[in-house]
């Protein structure tokens, strides 16, 4: 376990195309979950570093060195702050089990592809069409759909996957020609320090990307700005109605990835072993605090207690401790709040007739950090608390169903509609299965998300996509542009 945060301002918000002190005295100690000890404090913003950091990025865009720049020139700065964050990956890696959990190998082996969405959203600024010539039926002699930057953008991003959520807002932002206020969360805010680290190594041009810490009354002071043109937002589904009430009140624009509570359904073909190893193998990572976690089993009646079974045995071999252990399988969860919340769904459904199969306290050896066994349940109830709200942690729900017609209703009989996953060897099923899942990404015989597609939730999931030509558009607005002749640029 590492003690030191490789932070170098961590006292400090970057505003400006430079390292500020903030305006008021307020302070945020990080937790490292694995320990409880205070692993950095960091600077707490109030709403006057908000505005501060809002004029900045406005600026930036309207007459800064960013306004008119050409997407050529977005891109080189998109491969730069790739590079950048390359040459950081260690750190990278390091900040993240300190802050949220994750075991230190996976955060290893991740760490490499925190650049990937800066480099592929240069290519797909160079490739995509900013200004289009359409026929059009006004009288005038040439129509265009041209396609310009939204303005001023409000990113806020959540602990579990600081680096990944970032980089699928900022990039696409800056590539469509925006500038950005990026507010990291106060558990997980060394990733957010760390790019802005990379963006003043490499000059990244005054008030591109102003990266502050804040908690909910800052970042509500970002929302209601009216100077923020749009808001981006992944979070919880009861945080995106609040966004999305205030920017709708005054018409500004909003995309947000929140909650899930995703579904695997085993159809009657597939092995139940061969699945519930595919499905424990995945609920473990980050300690099941990823949105896209399938954490709904939907399998036939007759197989149920085959299937919890074999989710058991699996789970029964996680080992669970210090994320820097190179042993562990499994560390904390993020903080005592999240795994207070975590033990009281499964103390609820202990006491509602689920049938708890495995897990479901702390690990016995670790009588300090935010530890829960991975834990399963078999025999629940589809409308009860466990498998209807997003627990957001290493527990596993296995529902019965009568037939294929029937899992897939209690698949989408749900608010959420994030992701899902249908397990059987006939891939024409798979496909009929998945155009009737209301939801965003079904993957076949596993967790599968492609953020080089698109990805994002229907009803209570969110509203947009994020990654990929999809993950773009959200940060244009279209115009109509009509002319009585053809400018020099467009002469044949």
């Amino acid at each position: 376990m590492t003690s030191h945060a490789p932070i170098r301002h961590p006292d400090r918000f970057y505003i400006g195309g430079e390292w500020v002190a903030p305006l008021g005295s307020g302070t945020i100690d990080v937790v490292r979950p694995a320990d409880e000890e205070v692993y950095m404090t960091v600077a707490d913003a109030g709403e006057a570093d908000i505005a501060r950091a809002v004029t900045a990025a406005r600026a930036a865009f309207d007459t800064g060195p960013w306004a008119g720049i050409g997407v050529a020139e977005r891109a080189h700065w998109l491969r730069k702050l790739a590079d950048g964050i390359d040459a950081r990956a260690n750190d990278f890696a390091t900040v993240w089990p300190n802050e949220m959990g994750i075991v230190h190998r996976m955060a290893e082996a991740m760490a490499p592809g925190f650049a990937f969405s800066y480099r592929s959203y240069a290519r797909i600024a160079e490739r995509f069409a900013f200004v289009e010539e359409h026929p059009t039926v006004s009288g005038a002699e040439m129509g265009l759909l041209v396609r310009e930057p939204v303005g001023v953008v409000g990113a806020i991003v959540p602990w579990n996957a600081p680096a990944m959520l970032i980089a699928v807002k900022v990039a696409p932002a800056l590539a469509a020609g925006c500038t950005v206020v990026l507010k990291a969360s106060p558990e997980a805010p060394g990733h957010a320090l760390l790019l802005a680290e990379v963006a003043d190594e490499i000059g990244l041009p005054a008030g591109v990307l102003n990266v502050l810490t804040a908690g909910r009354e800052a970042s509500e002071a970002l929302v209601r700005d009216e100077r923020v043109d749009k808001i981006t937002f992944t979070g919880s589904s009861v945080a995106g109605r609040n966004i999305a009430a205030t920017m709708g009140a005054r018409m500004g624009r909003y995309t947000m990835e929140l909650g899930g509570k995703s579904a695997a359904i085993i159809l009657d073909d597939y092995d139940v072993a061969t699945a519930a190893e595919a499905i424990a193998k995945r609920a473990c990572d980050m300690t099941g605090q990823v949105c896209a976690a399938l954490t709904r089993v939907i399998v036939s009646d007759d197989r149920h207690d085959a299937m919890v079974d074999a989710l058991a045995a699996s789970f029964a071999t996680v080992v669970v401790g210090d994320p820097f252990d190179a042993a562990t399988r499994m560390g904390p969860l993020a903080t005592a709040r999240q795994r207070d919340i975590v033990q009281g769904y499964i103390d609820e459904a202990a006491s509602s007739g689920a049938v708890l199969a495995t897990g479901g306290r702390r690990p016995p050896h670790l009588d300090r950090g935010f530890y829960l066994e991975p834990t399963v349940f078999g025999n629940v109830d589809p409308t009860s608390k466990l498998a209807r709200e997003e627990v957001f942690g290493p527990v596993l729900s296995v529902i019965r169903a009568r037939d294929e017609r029937h899992a897939v209703a209690l698949a989408n009989d749900s608010v959420f509609g994030l992701n899902n996953a249908v397990f059987t060897n006939d891939v024409d099923r798979a496909y009929q299965v998945a155009r009737a899942l209301r939801s965003g990404t079904v993957g076949h015989n596993g967790m599968k998300v492609d953020y080089t597609i698109a990805f994002g939730g229907f009803k209570q999931s969110g509203v947009g996509r994020e990654g990929g030509v999809e993950g773009l558009k959200p940060y244009l607005e279209s115009k109509t542009v009509l002319l009585r002749g053809r400018p020099a640029e467009f002469a044949a």
